[in-house]
Formats: C-alpha cells, sequence, structure tokens
C-alpha cells in the first residue's frame, strides 16, 4: 500500500463534498508530476485530504477506489483522475504550521514542493499526521 497527500480548496471541492457524494473523481489537476503521482496510486491506497487555501489543514483520510482514468473535465483527452471515497474525519485537523514545526515530517514532499496539488508519503508521515489527528486510519 502507498499514501498520499491530496490537495483540494474547500470552497471548490471539501471534505464535506467528499462525504456527500461516497465517490467522488479527483479532477482537474493539471500539474505532470501530481499526474505522475496519480497515475501510480492504486486501489486500496489511502490518502490524506488535505484543504489548500482555506484552513490550511489536514482534515481526513480517503481511499483509492479508481485508479487512473480519463479526467472527465478535460475535453483534450491528455489528462487523468483517479475516483476516491471518504475513510475517516480526523478528529483533530492537522494544520500546516504543525506539520511544518514537527521535525517527525520534516522531510514531507509537500512541506518542500509546496505547490504540488498531489504529493506521496511515508508510511510513517501518513500515521504520525493521523496520530496527531486523533484518527485510526491505517494505523497498525
Amino acid at each position: 500500500m502507498h499514501y498520499w497527500l491530496m490537495k483540494s480548496e474547500p470552497d471548490a471541492f471539501g471534505w464535506d463534498d467528499l462525504v456527500r457524494q461516497q465517490r467522488a473523481e479527483w479532477d482537474g489537476v493539471r500539474n505532470h508530476l501530481a499526474q505522475s503521482h496519480m497515475k501510480a496510486m492504486k486501489q486500496g491506497d489511502l490518502a490524506l485530504f488535505y484543504h489548500s487555501n482555506i484552513g490550511l489543514e489536514v482534515v481526513g483520510v480517503m481511499k483509492i477506489v479508481g485508479e487512473a482514468a480519463p479526467d472527465s473535465t478535460d475535453e483534450s483527452g491528455k489528462w487523468i483522475a483517479v475516483h476516491v471515497s471518504p475513510v475517516e474525519k480526523l478528529p483533530k485537523t492537522v494544520t500546516l504550521k504543525t506539520m511544518k514545526a514537527d521535525p517527525e515530517l520534516s522531510d514531507m514532499v509537500m512541506l518542500r514542493q509546496s505547490r504540488l496539488s498531489v504529493s506521496p508519503v511515508s508510511a510513517a508521515e501518513f500515521r504520525h499526521i493521523v496520530a496527531l489527528g486523533g484518527g485510526k486510519a491505517g494505523q497498525k
């Protein structure tokens, strides 16, 4: 299993939207590196749902339930999307400030490449962030 962090602006598509839909296409990603990460995603992988621009915080955990397929919002056919479903809302959000201050997260890709909307997360980073948020998903 692999772990990811996926960003979305909550006023465009937030955690509550995902919960309401139960399964959603993660579309609109137009960065080649982020696209390559999405192509590497496998069904069952877990991802941290991060609210960008507003909130700047991890709010929940979702599961990849559909692997790379054409992005329905792309008329050119150049871009892909994946499908996700909610797993768990974190009882306490984990802010960007908290992550930046935590030495256990100092090598996290998202903190080094902050503009990247989809990035890999190590298993240890994933478990640590979920624990900081009081969650249970992915914990051993």
